[in-house]
């Protein structure tokens, strides 16, 4: 297929790497080109702003970083939505505000367009390895007409209802992942200083109940000093925090997530760590 993806991060240019490997047409845009090089060396087009990702292409797929970068590549000069066409489905995979995919929703769909929201999860290691689990709100049948193409990266997709359903399901799946980072963090800084063997630490913590995804992927890296990010700590802080507006909303109390925002609020703020990767929390103990 022919695919326009705008934002070459992380997890983008693994997601890219993936459709060029399965044979896609690919062109990309990037707020900064430099950070588009590995994908451009790989086979895909480089297009100067969104709207020119967008033009002749059968799926638009974007991934940038906050909601306000989501609202300026759709509405902002040269934006997707000046250039799509109703014969193209739009991906907005941005973990991003539910209300924000619903009111993308209305638009498209007033123009005769169609737009799904599909945030994932799995990191820079499921975006390198194809592993993703993706959660989707919109049409489901504009959903199943690409289903073959999003297999191509994920792993599961998961489709849970009308638009802002995906991004919904993204902010449960980042409330249980606050609770295993904490977790982490604060188990490593206790066996430290019980002077425990931390490599047999992670290990044995793995082999039973507190087996997790944060521990196995992030833990290695924490001993290794390696705080590249596999998710940025400030687009964690992001999540977090719209996690708990949404929690607001609803008139949800989530103690321990408002925690984790303020432990991610020392060390992206504060300390000033956010381009960090979000296993960075353990700087909170270890210095």
């Amino acid at each position: 297929m022919k695919v326009g993806f705008i934002g070459t991060g992380v997890m983008g240019t693994g997601i890219i790497n993936n459709l060029l490997k399965a044979g896609n047409e690919v062109t990309v845009y990037n707020r900064t080109k430099a950070h588009a090089q590995e994908v451009l060396d790989n086979g895909a087009k480089w297009a100067d702003n969104p709207a020119d990702a967008t033009k002749n292409n059968d799926v638009v797929m974007s991934m940038v970083g906050f909601p306000q970068d989501v609202e300026q590549i759709y509405y902002g000069q040269n934006g997707i939505l000046a250039a799509a066409t109703s014969k193209q489905v739009l991906v907005e995979m941005t973990t991003s505000k539910p209300s924000l995919a619903q009111k993308l929703d209305r638009d498209a769909r007033e123009k005769g367009l169609h737009i799904i929201d599909a945030p994932v999860s799995g990191g820079d290691i499921g975006a390198k390895n194809g592993t993703l689990t993706m959660m989707v709100g919109g049409d489901k049948v504009d959903l199943e007409k690409i289903t073959p193409l999003l297999k191509q990266f994920s792993s599961q997709i998961h489709y849970f209802g009308s638009a802002g359903s995906g991004q919904h399901a993204k902010m449960a799946n980042q409330i249980m992942i606050a609770g295993t980072m904490t977790g982490m963090s604060e188990m490593l800084a206790y066996a430290k200083v019980a002077n425990l063997n931390l490599q047999e630490v992670i290990k044995t913590v793995s082999g039973g109940a507190g087996e997790n995804w944060s521990l196995s992927n992030y833990g290695p890296r924490i001993l290794r000093n390696d705080y590249t990010p596999g998710f940025f700590a400030k687009h964690f802080l992001k999540d977090l925090r719209i996690a708990l507006e949404e929690a607001e909303k609803m008139k949800l109390n989530l103690p321990a997530t408002r925690d984790a925002k303020r432990l991610y609020e020392v060390l992206v703020d504060e300390k000033g760590l956010g381009n960090d990767g979000t296993q960075a929390l353990i700087e909170l103990w270890w210095k």
